[in-house]
């Protein structure tokens, strides 16, 4: 049988010396699965494969598939290949010179701030799940942090007194992100009157718990911000991460310049913020179509 990937190796390698999230690993195992399948298929191992015969795996992998999950795989496999070389695998990498395809932004559907304002209403505040929706929904709105931040948060990272919170975001990059007064209120009614509530006394490192006390899982939350974004009367199909697309496009069209937008979003690349501008330009274009007399 050909010699598949030390792929156990090269995901503790990313676990503890890149400091990656478990979702991040989990695409990396994926797509790297998907090359063990193949080179089950073939008469020699990994090592003695050139740069011709992993093109001819690549373009077979990636038919039917979108630009950017093909950029992924390529992206996974590049990784690998560079790991291995470092560990003297490989003399040399075949990779090196493949591009990956150029991916094209999408930009996302944002809702307007007369939506966020029924979102942020929707949780029933005489209940202690009620008090947490609602914490989360204006935390997520002031601050734009990703869903696995959230949920992931530690209860020693949020400072109400000084009005920040302290994110560890991806690849271990920690940030200090601003709530603002709404959230901190919000998340004091919160941690006063519900959390107890849920904990019933036990210790749990996240901020944000479910009903049985436990860790909330980026599941629930998805589920709890679709079931209030229906209660709000919204009828687009809403993700928590429309909140943090919400949070940037709104800070955009009230002043806010790219680059600390940037910093706000924990984005390694400015190009990645700059898809916010396209909204908000798209924005303004409908407000005149809307209103100009010459539109």
């Amino acid at each position: 049988m050909t010699a598949l990937l030390p792929l156990e190796a090269f995901l503790d390698y990313l676990a503890y010396n890149q400091g990656l999230s478990a979702n991040t690993l989990d695409a990396y195992r994926t797509d790297l699965q998907r090359f063990n399948l193949w080179l089950g298929q073939q008469s020699r191992p990994w090592q003695e494969l050139g740069a011709v015969e992993l093109e001819s795996f690549l373009v077979q992998a990636m038919n039917g598939y979108q630009s950017s999950s093909s950029a992924r795989l390529l992206s996974s496999l590049k990784r690998f290949y560079r790991w291995a070389q470092q560990q003297a695998l490989l003399t040399e990498d075949p990779l090196s010179q493949l591009r990956a395809p150029k991916v094209q932004r999408k930009i996302p559907q944002v809702l307007s701030e007369k939506h966020i304002e029924s979102l942020l209403a929707a949780p029933d505040l005489s209940t202690p799940l009620g008090l947490r929706d609602q914490a989360i929904l204006e935390l997520m709105y002031a601050s734009g942090l990703r869903v696995s931040e959230v949920v992931e948060l530690p209860f020693e990272q949020l400072n109400l007194n000084a009005g920040v919170v302290q994110v560890t975001g991806k690849g271990a990059k920690e940030r200090i992100v601003p709530i603002g007064q709404w959230a901190a209120e919000s998340l004091a009614r919160y941690l006063q009157q519900a959390r107890p509530v849920l904990t019933l006394g036990k210790t749990v490192p996240t901020l944000f718990v479910s009903r049985l006390g436990r860790p909330m899982t980026r599941q629930t939350l998805w589920h709890r911000v679709r079931q209030l974004a229906q209660k709000a009367g919204i009828v687009s199909e809403l993700s928590p991460h429309g909140l943090r697309h919400a949070f940037a496009t709104h800070l955009l069209n009230h002043g806010a310049d790219l680059r600390s937008l940037q910093l706000l979003l924990g984005h390694s690349d400015l190009s990645t913020t700059q898809i916010y501008t396209q909204v908000a330009k798209q924005r303004l274009q409908a407000l005149h179509r809307q209103h100009h007399p010459r539109a």
